[in-house]
This record gives structure tokens, C-alpha cells and sequence, in this order.
């Protein structure tokens, strides 16, 4: 295969960025989207010349590392990973267009890399459970419902890569925060700061810059770990009910 590569190309957080293309060849369809990015750099390193940085890691689709917008989609045509996007997924001779996440709250650092340290705020606000200091209880100590498990498992394969953001038209990271407050909510463990969490890791949200939701659904769609769109509607209810419970007068 052989495609027509237009990459944004950024030097740093300040300045000004641009398109750049460049013409790929010996691509086979078994590739993913990311060794044809490696494939790229090192021509462009052999011709001095400097390459595209981007961000990766386990390249399993696991850890939430890489995230590029291909064609205008989050992590490209396929509901995937960018690391997991095959080229077979592609037609010889097509013109790409490969871009960062576009959010206010996710800067870019240089070239397809963004900052994601939002994220990793609005976890340390709340998404957490506190836990006894000494032996460590039984495994069966504490009993889960089926049902809860489940639901838990669900929004426990959020991998915060940032997808929803880049694909919501308003730059929302509810998909991402509601997976994290519904993961814990359900949870016996996460109870003690059930009210605390979801209150504070809206506030976070919102204080990072994200935009507001008006449940389009782009978010859900372009989720790698499918992530419904139901999670932000249970969040919404949670924190609700937290503010009713903060309100609420406290008998002595």
C-alpha cells in the first residue's frame, strides 16, 4: 500500500502548527496506524530530519497512551485504539490526515502529543476508596452483588485515553468522569466517600476547562472500551443525590 500522510506538525506548546505531508510507501494491511507513524519517523530520521512525536505505549490497547484524530474520527474509522487500527482499514492510495485531540483542556505539547494531566487531576479528587492500614481482609469478606460487579467492570475498563473528549463537538469529559464516579459508586468499598467523590470530581471537571455535556453521544461512539452513554445519565443522579445529602440537616 502506499497512502498520502497530512500530519499536524507542532514544535511546541507556543507555536504556531501546520499541516505537513508526506508519501508512505510498503505500507502492508496488517500494519497498525502506529508503526506506519514509526515507519515514517524513520525515514525522517535517516534524512535528518525531525520525527513526528507521538504518544504510545503497550500498543495492546490497554493503557490509554496513544490517541490521534485520523480523517476527522478519535482513534480513526474503527471503534479501537489508534494502536490497535489496522491498515487494511484503509484503501491504497488514500489521502490521511492525522491531527491531536482538539480541547481546550488537553493542550498540545508538540505535534500529536497533547497534555492529559486533566485527567489524572480529576481522578486524584475523588476516584479513590479509603481502605483499613494492616492485614488484608479475606477476599469474601465483603460480598458484591452480581449485578454491581458487573456494572463496576463495565466503567472499569475506561482506559482514559481522551477519546470522548476529542470527539464530543463541546469538549466534554463526562463519559471519562462518570466512568470513574460509577465505577466506585456501586462498589460496598467505595460507599464511605460516595457523596465527596462525585461531588468533587465534577468540580475538578469543570475547573479543568472541559465543556459542558449536551448528551450528542459522540462520546459513546467513539469510546475504544465502549462505555455507554447511560454511565453520564447514572452520574448525573449520583450527584444529585450527593447534593441533597450535603443539604441536608444533620440531627445531634
Amino acid at each position: 500500500m502506499r497512502l498520502t500522510l497530512r500530519v499536524w506538525r507542532q514544535k511546541n506548546a507556543t507555536a504556531p502548527g501546520g499541516m505537513a505531508e508526506y508519501q508512505v510507501q510498503d505500507i502492508t494491511p496488517d500494519m497498525s496506524f502506529l508503526e506506519v507513524l514509526d515507519t515514517l519517523n524513520e525515514r525522517l530520521t535517516l534524512d535528518g530530519e525531525e520525527p513526528i512525536a507521538f504518544d504510545h505505549d503497550c500498543r495492546e490497547g490497554i493503557c490509554g497512551a496513544c490517541g490521534v484524530v485520523v480523517n476527522g474520527e478519535a482513534h480513526g474509522p474503527e471503534r479501537t485504539t489508534s494502536c490497535q487500527l489496522h491498515m487494511r482499514s484503509f484503501e491504497d492510495g488514500a489521502t490521511v490526515d492525522v491531527e491531536p485531540w482538539r480541547a481546550a483542556a488537553f493542550p498540545v505539547v508538540r505535534d500529536l502529543v497533547v497534555d492529559r494531566g486533566a485527567f489524572d487531576r480529576i481522578i486524584q479528587a475523588g476516584g479513590y476508596v479509603s481502605v483499613p492500614t494492616g492485614a488484608a481482609p479475606e477476599a469474601h469478606a465483603t460480598a458484591v452483588p452480581k449485578a454491581d460487579a458487573d456494572l463496576a467492570f463495565e466503567h472499569a475498563e475506561c482506559i482514559g485515553c481522551g477519546a470522548c473528549v476529542a470527539a464530543c463537538p463541546n469538549g466534554s469529559a463526562m463519559l471519562f468522569t462518570s466512568a470513574k464516579v460509577n465505577h466506585l459508586g456501586v462498589l460496598p468499598q467505595g460507599a464511605p466517600e460516595r457523596e465527596t467523590r462525585v461531588l468533587d470530581m465534577v468540580a475538578q471537571m469543570d475547573a479543568e476547562g472541559f465543556g459542558g455535556c449536551t448528551l450528542t453521544g459522540e462520546c459513546a461512539t467513539a469510546c475504544p472500551k465502549g462505555i455507554p452513554l447511560m454511565s453520564i445519565t447514572s452520574m448525573n443522579k449520583e450527584w444529585l443525590r450527593a447534593h441533597r445529602e450535603v443539604a441536608r440537616p444533620r440531627r445531634k
